[in-house]
């Protein structure tokens, strides 16, 4: 079996800090990186992993780019946790993202997987950079409520959900997401019809998915919140169900004219 170690940090071409040459990080959007360790096998394979954090958006991503040799370009996979003065802030796969929790400096603590794209063993480590954001953490523009905080097994529970879009920017359109756990026998329904279960399956296919729910909201607007009510079936199988907010804020013709937003889980009791 081979062995795999975490190598002292070798030189990785990354991409450039996104600041001049004076060295002084932005106040704005910005995506820094740092090299944060190699991983090298007995075989002389290794991978050079560095660490990307990127603001500017509610939103803080995270990467890990690598450099493999003998093979050249390798992909990474895993999972992160990123500290503020030694606190716990944000956690999640790689490459993906969290809520920006605002400027600072952040330990950011990987344990990767990298494959090479061609041929060669997957490395496994874990690899550390410290890495300072300096946006500042914009105000929310759109937040999620519920009543109702419990399910049951063998029991119906309806939950009330209020979205809220609290900023003059933006328009009233939003995509609300429910989602519950596959396969745990969890149905989602409403009258409201503005929302339907998730069709799936291949043209002809009319199969859809009975634990989620999706909803195309339009007029949401500060002052005038939208209200859905949904009944969540249960058998004898426990499920959370989670709520997610799709939304758009005016960026003219951009591509990326929009965010996310994690809502309220429900828990089962």
């Amino acid at each position: 079996m081979r062995k795999f170690l975490a190598a002292a940090v070798l030189p990785l071409v990354l991409a450039a800090p996104a600041w001049g040459r004076s060295g002084a990080p932005p106040e704005g959007p910005a995506t820094v990186c740092a090299p944060a360790g190699t991983l090298r096998d007995e075989g002389g394979q290794r991978a050079r992993v560095g660490l990307c954090l990127g603001s500017g958006t509610p939103m803080m991503s995270v990467s890990a780019p690598a450099v493999c040799r003998p093979a050249g370009q390798c992909l990474t996979s895993g999972t992160w946790t990123a500290r503020r003065d030694g606190e716990t802030v944000a956690r999640g796969t790689l490459p993906g993202s969290a809520g920006y929790p605002g400027p600072g400096t952040y330990d950011v603590e990987a344990d990767v997987v990298v494959r090479p794209a061609s041929e060669g063993a997957e490395l496994r480590g874990t690899v550390r950079a410290t890495l300072t954001l300096t946006a500042p953490k914009a105000a929310p523009t759109h937040r999620i409520e519920v009543t109702g905080r419990t399910l049951r097994r063998d029991s119906v529970t309806t939950l009330t959900y209020t979205v809220f879009r609290d900023s003059d920017q933006g328009d009233g359109s939003a995509r609300f997401g429910l989602i519950g756990e596959e396969g745990s026998g969890v149905r989602l329904s409403t009258s409201d019809p503005r929302c339907v279960n998730p069709l799936t399956g291949r043209h002809p296919a009319t199969t859809r998915q009975p634990y989620a729910l999706d909803c195309a909201l339009t007029d949401l607007q500060p002052g005038n919140p939208s209200t859905v009510v949904v009944r969540v079936a249960l058998k004898d199988t426990c499920s959370t169900v989670v709520s997610k907010l799709g939304y758009w804020m005016p960026r003219g013709q951009a591509l990326y004219t929009g965010g996310m937003l994690e809502g309220p889980a429900v828990g089962c009791g």
